[in-house]
């Protein structure tokens, strides 16, 4: 089954700091978002791409759909001053007869076009799927900066994207919500009792939040073109 992906690169990144947002500093001589792009371009379970960004970025986002031979972007729409009503913007690009939605965040520019096929295959065998890594370290819960107790990590996961889902019940999910904060996609539509299924990524994809991510970013790109 094939998928309508939704990018979401509206964010004003505040933690990465600088004067250009993250998703379109360049990385290896493209835009971080062009990387992104790129990877749902070669996946052959995605259709449709749609670009989500900053309102007063666009004319970046175009040249970032340029950058990643973005033929299969139809629409690069601006976001909100939240996630949510940023994937909501990129959700009213979907038709219902689209199915399958993969909704990823723009500053994961490593994903694997083979795991983005195999998280889409994953849901379209159930309700929901999405991308996430077994919890390798420590977790400790605390209070006020002190330990209370360390958490049994058997059994948990650090959530990634893409995650996947019918259309017409994310769209619900996310309308429900409304501006209320939430964990991330799919934490909506677990809300709601849809099971979600998680499926192991088998390469780096790692999430740029900080300046000093980009290094381990330029350093996977470089193997990946070998220079």
């Amino acid at each position: 089954m094939k998928a309508h992906a939704i990018i979401v690169a509206a964010g004003q990144s505040i933690r990465f700091g600088g004067t250009t947002p993250k998703q379109f500093v360049a990385v290896c001589g493209r835009p971080l978002l062009a990387w992104t792009i790129s990877r749902f371009e070669a996946a052959s379970s995605i259709s449709v791409i749609t670009v989500v960004a900053p309102a007063d970025c666009m004319e970046l986002a175009s040249q970032a759909v340029r950058a990643g031979n973005g033929l299969k972007v139809r629409n690069v729409v601006p976001g909100g001053e939240t996630r949510s009503e940023s994937v909501l913007a990129g959700l009213k690009t979907c038709a219902d007869s689209a199915g399958l939605v993969a909704i990823h965040d723009g500053a994961r520019p490593l994903v694997a076009p083979s795991d983005i096929d195999r998280v889409v295959g994953s849901a379209a065998t159930g309700e929901a799927a999405m991308l996430a890594i077994p919890a390798s370290d420590a977790i400790k819960r605390t209070h006020k900066g002190i330990v209370v107790t360390t958490v049994d990590r058997q059994g948990l996961y650090y959530a990634q994207t893409p995650q996947v889902f019918e259309v017409s019940v994310i769209r619900e999910a996310h309308l429900r919500r409304g501006s209320q904060s939430f964990a991330d996609d799919a934490a909506l539509v677990e809300e709601a009792g849809v099971s979600v299924r998680i499926v192991e990524p088998t390469y780096p994809n790692i999430k740029v939040t900080r300046p000093e991510d980009l290094l381990l970013i330029e350093a996977v790109l470089r193997r990946e073109l070998h220079v």
